[in-house]
């Protein structure tokens, strides 16, 4: 695998007044022919055609392009910290497999971000994961759980554990999963998850979509908190392509996934096309799942074929890791 060159396209003019009449993309395949009677501006990329993934830059030119650093920083030895939902868990796995250095994998720390990673779903968590290791930002007990309903603790063993892994870390990977969220009415702190039903409180607990500006701000002081710890890390973002189990709305799943999907994916665009922050990036593992035409869910329609999880993350070594 190598980065290529974006596909040719060609312009063509009236052999009359030399004014342009049309563009045409021009690969392998064929040539598609694109209309010029709208100004197209300084950048213009097509949307590609099925035919167009199929060509040797199809992947790096329709997914990569602009998103990906310049080089590989990443090596064996560099500390990589990955957590916010399922999807991260494929990274470390992977990552791990390979021999790059995944704190907690290789560290056995007793910390949230490692024992429950694959649960800290939604930009409030992972925030209050930072606050609470790095800023000393007090947590009320009973607001996280895990998946197997165990109350994760705050104490300051945990935290102090915590805090050692995030200031190790030189490489922080975040995978956004969703933005529909349970909150505490008493603190006004988000949950990780639902609440279970013995705990469940309706004076106390309180779900609601969140909105795109919230996750902005939260997006920001994720930035801003390891940034001001460690000047000289860097940060990927992704999207999990991981689908909403339920939603807690009264409308379809399907509808309300891609309004949660859509709600995050949004707020990293607006942080990174505005604010353009240093050593920060945007790695598209969910836009391949969802329109590379790859089939790349099971048969449960949630889980992502693991075939499909090893293509993306081959994609993502390439960019970020160093060859040995």
């Amino acid at each position: 695998m190598s980065k290529y060159k974006k596909p040719l396209i060609k312009q063509f003019t009236s052999p009359s007044d030399g004014k342009i009449e049309g563009f045409a993309i021009q690969s392998r395949n064929g040539r598609r022919y694109i209309n010029s009677s709208w100004y197209r501006g300084e950048h213009t990329n097509f949307f590609p055609s099925k035919r167009d993934f199929r060509e040797d830059n199809g992947m790096h030119t329709y997914y990569f392009q602009g998103l990906v650093p310049d080089a590989p920083f990443i090596n064996k030895s560099t500390p990589v910290t990955a957590f916010g939902s399922c999807f991260a868990k494929h990274v470390s796995n992977y990552l791990h497999k390979k021999q790059y250095n995944i704190l907690g994998r290789q560290l056995g720390l007793d910390a949230h971000i490692i024992r429950f990673g694959a649960g800290i779903v939604n930009t409030f968590a992972i925030l209050q994961q930072l606050e609470w290791a790095l800023n000393d930002k007090p947590m009320p007990d009973n607001l996280w759980f895990s998946a197997d309903k165990e109350i994760a603790s705050t104490t300051n063993s945990i935290k102090t554990e915590t805090k050692d892994i995030l200031l190790q870390t030189d490489i922080f990977i975040f995978t956004l999963g969703l933005s529909e969220v349970w909150f505490d009415n008493q603190s006004g702190e988000a949950l990780w998850r639902a609440v279970p039903l013995d705990l469940f409180d309706p004076n106390r607990h309180v779900f609601r979509q969140t909105t795109v500006a919230e996750n902005v701000d939260n997006i920001r002081r994720i930035i801003t908190i390891i940034q001001s710890h460690k000047p000289s890390a860097k940060i990927i973002f992704t999207l999990s392509p991981v689908p909403l189990i339920a939603t807690f709305r009264p409308i379809p799943c399907t509808v309300a996934n891609a309004v949660s999907k859509a709600t995050l994916r949004c707020a990293l665009d607006e942080v990174l096309r505005i604010d353009e922050p240093s050593d920060v990036f945007y790695f598209p593992s969910y836009e391949i799942v969802s329109s590379a035409g790859l089939n790349g869910y099971e048969e449960d329609n949630h889980h992502v074929k693991p075939a499909i999880v090893e293509r993306i993350m081959q994609y993502f070594e390439h960019y970020f890791c160093k060859p040995d």
